[in-house]
C-alpha cells in the first residue's frame, strides 16, 4: 500500500507546480517533497517531466492525480460515517415490512425535504431478511414483528399493527361458506396471517388452503387491487390496508376477536445506534 503521506506530496506538487511550493504548503523540506516523488516514481514509473521553471504531468501522473482524488474523497467519506456529531446529515440504513413501510415511507421522505445531507436507505423485507441484514451490518435498523431473542440485538417497543380481513366493498362474511363462494387473495405472508386471524373468527374452520385460491401478489401495495375488484378476500396489517387509495371499494370484516401484532426497532447490541437512527426512532 502506498504511503499516504506521499499521495498528499505529489498532489500538492502537481496543483502548485513547484517543489518549493509544495514544501512550503506542507511544512516539508524541498528534500522531502522530493523524496516523496522519487519513491512513487520507483513504484509507479515516471510521473513528472521537470523541465526549468515547469512541471508536466504524465500520463501515469494524470491518472495517479486522480486516484489521490478518489482515495481523499474516501477519506472523507470514511471520516463523515464515523463522526456521530450530526443527526441531521449522513446515511441512515433501515429495513421494515412492507405494511408498515409503506405507511413510514412518505415520513421518511418528508425528513430528508428538511434535512438535505440526510440520505435514507430503505428496503422492504419479511422478518427473516430483515434480522439476517441487521445482523449481517447491511443495514444499521429494523422494524420487526417479533422481538427477537437473538442476544446480538437490541430492540424497542414502536407500534401496535392489527391484523384486518378485508373483502370486496358491500360483501358480507356471515360463514365459511361466504370466505368460500369469495376465494382468497394470497401474498408472500398471506396464509399465516390468514391462519391466525380466521382461527380466532371461525374457530374449527378447515384452514385457509380448503379456500379457492384467485390470486397472489409479492407487492404489499398491490394486494388489494384484486379485491377493490371483487375477486376475493384476503388477510393484510392494517397499516397496508390504509394506504389504499380507493377505501370505497373494500371493507374491512369486524373481527371480535382481532390479533394484533407488536412491531419492534431491532438493531446490533455491540454498539450504539448512530445519532442519525436514534433521531430517526424519535421522531417516528
Amino acid at each position: 500500500m502506498l504511503n499516504p503521506q506521499w499521495l498528499r506530496t505529489f498532489t500538492a506538487v502537481a496543483e502548485l507546480g513547484s517543489f518549493t511550493r509544495a514544501s512550503e504548503r506542507l511544512g516539508l523540506t524541498q528534500a522531502a517533497v522530493s523524496q516523496h516523488v522519487r519513491a512513487l516514481e520507483d513504484e509507479l514509473g515516471p510521473l513528472l517531466i521537470r523541465r526549468p521553471r515547469q512541471l508536466e504531468l504524465t500520463p501515469a501522473g494524470t491518472t495517479f492525480l486522480a486516484y489521490c482524488a478518489e482515495i481523499e474523497q474516501a477519506d472523507q467519506r470514511l471520516r463523515a460515517r464515523l463522526s456521530d456529531a450530526d443527526a441531521t446529515a449522513g446515511e441512515v440504513t433501515l429495513v421494515t415490512p412492507g405494511s408498515v413501510g409503506l405507511a413510514l415511507y412518505p415520513r421518511l421522505l418528508d425528513l430528508q425535504q428538511r434535512h438535505r445531507g440526510l440520505i435514507i436507505r430503505h428496503r422492504f423485507a419479511p422478518d427473516p431478511e430483515i434480522l439476517a441484514a441487521v445482523l449481517e451490518r447491511k443495514y444499521e435498523l429494523g422494524l420487526v414483528t417479533l422481538r427477537p431473542d437473538d442476544p446480538r440485538l437490541a430492540s424497542q417497543r414502536y407500534t401496535e399493527e392489527p391484523l384486518e380481513m378485508v373483502t370486496p366493498a358491500g360483501v358480507e362474511v356471515n360463514d365459511w361458506s361466504d370466505l368460500q363462494a369469495l376465494g382468497y387473495i394470497d401474498h408472500p405472508d398471506g396464509q399465516a396471517m390468514a391462519t391466525r386471524l380466521l382461527s380466532r373468527h371461525f374457530p374449527g374452520n378447515p384452514g385457509i388452503r380448503s379456500l379457492p385460491c384467485n390470486g397472489y401478489t409479492n407487492q404489499v401495495g398491490l394486494i388489494l387491487e384484486p379485491v377493490a375488484r371483487g375477486l376475493g378476500f384476503t388477510v393484510l396489517p392494517q397499516y397496508a390496508r390504509k394506504v389504499f387509495r380507493r377505501q370505497d371499494r373494500i371493507n374491512v370484516v369486524d373481527c371480535r376477536a382481532p390479533v394484533v401484532d407488536t412491531l419492534w426497532w431491532t438493531w446490533r447490541g455491540e454498539w450504539p445506534l448512530s445519532a442519525r437512527a436514534r433521531r430517526l426512532i424519535d421522531l417516528l
